[in-house]
């Protein structure tokens, strides 16, 4: 069973990881560079070999929670405050 929730955890930290990176991409390229980068930089902490490597090299982990809720402060800052979310709603009108 433990197998299972490894394998579980590997491919959400991938999808979530892959998620805010393509948003830090779309803003690098419709809004701004710079919230750009920073979550893209953020993006990585969600990607199982970057985790892997944070705990063999400083000692700890980041918790699971603390993940979540960065992701989702990121998908509603961007969506919510930056321009990308109007960008998009321009673009399905």
């Amino acid at each position: 069973m433990a197998n299972y929730k490894y394998k579980v955890s590997h491919i959400c930290g991938w999808v979530f990881g892959a998620i805010v990176f393509t948003i830090g991409v779309l803003n690098f390229i419709f809004v701004h560079p710079v919230p750009a980068m920073i979550a893209m930089l953020l993006s990585c902490l969600f990607f199982p070999p970057i985790h892997q490597w944070v705990k063999t090299r400083f000692g700890f982990t980041i918790p699971a929670w603390f993940k979540v809720i960065l992701g989702v402060a990121i998908i509603l800052f961007t969506l919510g405050v930056s321009d990308l979310g109007d960008i998009i709603d321009n673009w399905l009108k």
